[in-house]
């Protein structure tokens, strides 16, 4: 089995990706149409597609596969939908108001017309129970049975499908929380419950409810759908284990990420960014930016130094996450973006998306409004003949009707009319790029463009031009490049305990001993290769409202972590107070379980006869010459304009591009003037 395959599976808006690697290191890329209704259903099609790709069977490439790693987007769409479960909340009497109340603070604070966001649990369902613990986790009420078997019947009455219980200093003391645990499985057993201790045993009630409820909203899909997944896998052949990407880059057993679903809302991306990582430390550089343009969105991230950013406190579909997870903004912009008048008569594309069905009107699948993939398609950007190498046809005429309603709005012709939803589309990108750099201090133009994703090749020259970016790159994994990276990670778990303390009263030896000791217990349920550990404590100034996160390995007495806060505190905001109180908040120990090193080389493509073809750019046709971009020997060195083809993505080389295809397997891009 040690020389078995390995397989990566992202599930996209509109395409689910699957990548494999044989055993001699060479990989398989296959795509199938997401299923939104039941997503194991278009992984078990890519994972068929694969194997008749290689020649086997699905039982037969499943039999001899080792490794699964998966991304999912079951969360998030969750969240960004609001369709999750119908969730009863049991808090501390007196307290159930607190994610409601939030920090008081609301994104544009000066809009006095900006409406509360709706909590994901109504009022009447935040059900108080008679307790209370001290900050300093002395019982001040013990737990009143009468009143929690009063809220645990509201909870049934109301049909509640999950439980989430958030009781006061609970970080301290998580005795409360786990006899009500107990009490709502015995009660409710159908039910998905889950207590703010096992997701976030942390300080601060905000960040830990609302943490807490968005894992018991997103639970019940999550664990229902990876439960069918794995069974589904099981059936057909597989005996090796199946791994679930999270949030912050590293992936976790199928089991773990059921029980914190709300760890899987960044799942997906997460691929991209481990995949940019792997690529810097390649040769690509190591300052990029992601560029990940699916069907139905794009990821961006920044790579600083080589590394990717890890940050808490995020916010998904405007709920709060406090777990650890990658740093990477998400825009509702993708091949599958849908084009239309906004409420002034202007023209707005995304953030809606024709996803995976019926998808772009071109698809054939019964679409009929213009997206981004339809406009490409018009301006001859696309081959209609040879979409995902030929598999599937693209109907111009389709894509005629439905941008014509839209055009004569504009007053405008069909093809202007494409032209100006790329336009605004690249736009839209290019800002979500500053978003990522230049409100986080980072000169973009510094750094190269990674673009991957099967439609980020199209647009990348236009969005490095207007960011005034030097240079972009493609890999040839592009179309799958979030799959392969999830090959790339390794397994996680990161333990945690809130002290909020200064150093010098804390003994770290046993704290950090206690931590390292649970974390090597997750990690022997399910790894018994090779182990590294990290320490790192989330730290404040004693007047201070937030903690920045600091690395304490080597870190051993109280004047070390003391001087690594000072030094981190300084790199970040160019000055340290080294005579203030320093506030130890939280200790954390991260367990990485190392699965080997993944490479894979791509297998050569078939030589292909330089073609042309009409196209439309800045108003003026002309025809362009095509090349078989998974063709081109290494070394080879390309000016624009021209079109590079694969059979899952098409890159557009602009007037004045220059382009050479490194051996290392991407084609890196000068931007012309």
């Amino acid at each position: 089995m040690s020389g078995g395959w390995r397989i990566g599976v992202d599930v996209g808006g509109t395409f689910t990706d699957v990548i494999g690697l044989d055993p001699d290191g060479r990989s398989h890329l296959a795509k199938a149409p997401t299923t939104p209704e039941d997503q194991s259903e278009g992984v078990l099609e890519g994972l068929a597609r694969l194997a008749a790709a290689a020649g086997l069977t699905l039982a037969g490439l499943l039999a001899a596969t080792r490794r699964i790693v998966h991304g999912t987007t079951v969360a998030t769409n969750a969240l960004l939908e609001r369709k999750g479960a119908r969730v009863a909340m049991l808090t501390t009497e007196g307290h159930r108001d607190v994610i409601e109340m939030r920090e008081g603070l609301k994104p544009a604070r000066y809009d006095l017309r900006m409406p509360p966001p709706p909590p994901l649990v109504p009022r009447h369902l935040r059900l108080p129970v008679r307790e209370r613990l001290r900050a300093d986790g002395s019982a001040e009420v013990p737990l009143d049975r009468a009143s929690l078997d009063a809220a645990l019947a509201a909870a049934r009455e109301a049909g509640a499908e999950a439980v989430a219980v958030c009781f006061l200093h609970a970080w301290r003391d998580p005795t409360h929380e786990q006899a009500a645990a107990a009490a709502a499985r015995a009660a409710l057993p159908a039910a998905f419950v889950t207590a703010s201790h096992a997701v976030l045993p942390e300080i601060k009630e905000f960040e830990r409810f609302s943490t807490t409820v968005v894992n018991a909203y997103v639970g019940p899909l999550v664990a229902r759908y990876l439960m069918r997944l794995d069974e589904r896998l099981r059936a057909a052949g597989y005996a090796g284990p199946l791994f679930i990407i999270l949030s912050h880059g590293g992936v976790a057993p199928v089991e773990e990420a059921a029980a914190r679903a709300v760890a899987t809302a960044l799942s997906g991306p997460a691929g991209g960014v481990a995949a940019a990582v792997a690529l810097a430390r390649e040769g690509l550089g190591q300052e990029l930016v992601t560029f990940d343009m699916g069907g139905t969105s794009t990821d961006i991230a920044l790579i600083a130094g080589g590394e990717a950013r890890l940050g808490r406190g995020r916010e998904v579909g405007g709920e709060r996450i406090a777990l650890e997870s990658l740093d990477i903004v998400t825009l509702g912009a993708g091949g599958g973006s849908i084009a239309h008048l906004g409420p002034a008569g202007t023209l707005q594309v995304g953030p809606e998306s024709a996803g995976a069905r019926p998808g772009p009107a071109c698809y054939g699948r019964g679409g009929t409004r213009p997206t981004v993939t339809d406009a490409n398609l018009l301006l001859g950007l696309l081959d209609p003949d040879h979409f995902l190498g030929g598999a599937q046809k693209l109907d111009r005429a389709a894509a005629e009707a439905a941008m014509a309603p839209l055009a004569a709005a504009l007053g405008l012709t069909i093809e202007q009319a494409a032209e100006g939803v790329r336009r605004l589309v690249n736009a839209r990108m290019a800002d979500g790029v500053r978003v990522a750099t230049v409100r986080r201090g980072v000169d973009p133009r510094a750094a190269t463009l990674l673009a991957f994703g099967g439609a980020a090749g199209l647009h990348a020259s236009a969005v490095a031009r207007d960011l005034g970016m030097r240079r972009f790159a493609v890999p040839l994994f592009a179309a799958g490049l979030s799959a392969w990276g999830m090959l790339l990670s390794d397994l996680r778990f990161e333990v945690a305990r809130s002290v909020n303390a200064a150093p010098e009263e804390v003994d770290l030896d046993a704290l950090f001993a206690a931590l390292e000791a649970e974390a090597r217990a997750r990690m022997a349920a399910c790894h018994d290769g090779p182990l590294t550990l990290t320490r790192s404590a989330d730290m404040r100034y004693g007047e201070q409202v937030f903690e920045i996160p600091v690395p304490l390995d080597g870190c051993r007495d109280a004047a070390a972590v003391r001087a690594a806060f000072h030094a981190r505190h300084r790199a970040l905001f160019t000055y340290a107070l080294e005579e203030d109180e320093v506030v130890l908040v939280t200790a954390r120990v991260a367990a990485i379980g190392h699965l080997g090193e993944v490479a894979g080389r791509p297998l050569p493509a078939p030589p292909l006869a330089p073609g042309r073809r009409p196209v439309l750019l800045g108003g003026h046709r002309r025809e362009l010459p095509v090349l078989r971009f998974d063709a081109l020997p290494a070394g080879t060195e390309l000016a624009g304009p021209a079109l590079l083809e694969s059979a899952t993505t098409t890159i557009l080389l602009e007037e004045g591009d220059r382009a050479r295809m490194d051996p290392r397997g991407w084609l890196l891009v000068e931007v012309g003037p």
